[in-house]
């Protein structure tokens, strides 16, 4: 099944954390949601986000009437991909997430057959911290919880709230 993983976001190792956790025949249909002005600063970014993980880059810095992240999200879906984005929309330093933006209820509601999986990531911002191009050697989690679908007349707050909660409880190590 296509699926959409969302995660806390702490560090930029955190989509490639998520992408080699995943089986390798998963992995292929996987694309990370990022950052353009980040992904394509220099050849080594441009190169793994286009040739590595074929990212779905969104413009945050200057988008225009044609960079709309929902439309860009929705068709990267496609028929057989799956995402992987992090609903904040920036890097938070804390173990819980901060409040997750809009897209989320409503890549939910555009396309209810794809399974919405939460993921938390643990420790990342300590292994590569943010503005830090090694990483170092420390031990960090992956976990992935059960899915999470968007309920018939369920608000957008209330879908929000329920994911963000279901991140947050694979944090505590609840399943």
């Amino acid at each position: 099944r296509q699926r959409l993983y969302f995660a806390n976001h702490t560090s930029n190792l955190d989509a490639v954390v998520i992408w080699a956790a995943l089986p390798p025949e998963m992995r292929q249909r996987t694309r990370p949601v990022a950052a353009r002005d980040y992904w394509t600063a220099g050849p080594v970014r441009r190169h793994l986000a286009n040739r590595v993980f074929h990212a779905v880059l969104i413009e945050r810095k200057k988008p225009t009437v044609h960079d709309n992240p929902l439309e860009q999200m929705v068709e990267a879906l496609g028929t057989t991909d799956s995402l992987i984005l992090f609903p904040e929309g920036t890097r938070n330093s804390g173990a819980e997430p901060g409040a997750f933006k809009g897209g989320l209820f409503h890549l939910a509601r555009r396309r209810p057959d794809v399974e919405f999986i939460p993921v938390y990531l643990e420790n990342m911002n300590r292994i590569l911290p943010k503005g830090e191009l090694v990483a170092v050697p420390l031990l960090g989690k992956v976990r992935f919880g059960a899915a999470v679908a968007l309920g018939d007349g369920e608000t957008k707050e209330a879908f929000l709230h329920r994911c963000r909660q279901a991140v947050i409880a694979l944090h505590e190590g609840e399943p």
